[in-house]
């Protein structure tokens, strides 16, 4: 077997775990459209493959992910903009699908599109330096790709109004009290946590594991399903039609790029 390569991941098999890399550091893993299809594409491949038992999610770099591409956003990339736009609906659909077990590494930033990625996750470990932040709203957009119900089901609805609503950032030992972060650790030990968890849940019986995923994930579904949000896309692009929605946008890309 082996692993299918990309421009903007690196997918890495150790039997039964894979590792996948959120692989552009220069941009602090952005998750631009062509990361997005890449992602849907690699989590497909991973789900054909029944002798993986753990997928962990990691980004390179100094961070897990700074969010959406905006220069991706900016231009509405692509031949058709509400395509793009339901790309990160697409792909976190489809890492919560994979038949295995999936945790998420996080270090430095986790932001936007980055947190809805973690959340799609089955497990979510974090180094104590991680912080989290969703702008979306200061961007003019509401919190799409199924962020919302996402979110509602780990915090509760009004702490995920909250946090989307006023964008203010917060930090792991915050999101550890707030139940979104399974464990934090020390910077220096987060791949070795991680890579020790991944081994335990390894040596267990696959089909035990899988089924359990699958018990979770369908109680949650019935608390607050995911299945409505192929509508997000069409709410970004009205946003994106909003006067007021774009001014906004304007500013935060203004204020992002004389910080830059």
């Amino acid at each position: 077997m082996e692993a299918p390569t990309f421009s903007t991941l690196r997918v890495e098999v150790d039997d039964p775990i894979a590792t996948v890399v959120l692989d552009r550091p220069e941009r602090l893993n952005a998750l631009s459209t062509e990361l997005l299809r890449e992602l849907t594409t690699a989590c497909r491949w991973l789900d054909d493959q029944s002798q993986l038992k753990v997928v962990v999610l990691r980004g390179a770099g100094r961070a897990f992910s700074a969010g959406f591409d905006l220069g991706d956003f900016s231009e509405t990339a692509g031949p058709s903009p509400r395509d793009s736009a339901d790309l990160g609906r697409i792909a976190a659909e489809a890492l919560t699908a994979v038949r295995q077990l999936t945790i998420a590494a996080i270090h430095g930033h986790c932001v936007g599109g980055g947190l809805v990625l973690a959340a799609a996750c089955d497990l979510r470990v974090a180094s104590s330096d991680a912080r989290f932040s969703i702008p979306e709203v200061d961007l003019g957009i509401p919190l799409a790709w199924g962020g919302i119900p996402r979110l509602v089901r780990e915090l509760g609805p009004a702490v995920t109004k909250e946090l989307v609503l006023t964008c203010r950032p917060f930090d792991a030992v915050e999101a550890k009290e707030l139940h979104f972060l399974n464990r934090v650790v020390d910077p220096s030990e987060l791949d070795e946590s991680v890579d020790r968890l991944a081994a335990e849940l390894a040596a267990k019986p696959g089909f035990a594991l899988r089924v359990t995923k699958q018990q979770v994930n369908a109680v949650v579904e019935e608390m607050a399903g995911t299945a409505r949000n192929a509508s997000d896309a069409d709410t970004l692009q009205a946003a994106l039609g909003d006067p007021e929605s774009r001014a906004a946008s304007h500013r935060y890309l203004e204020a992002r790029a004389k910080k830059a």
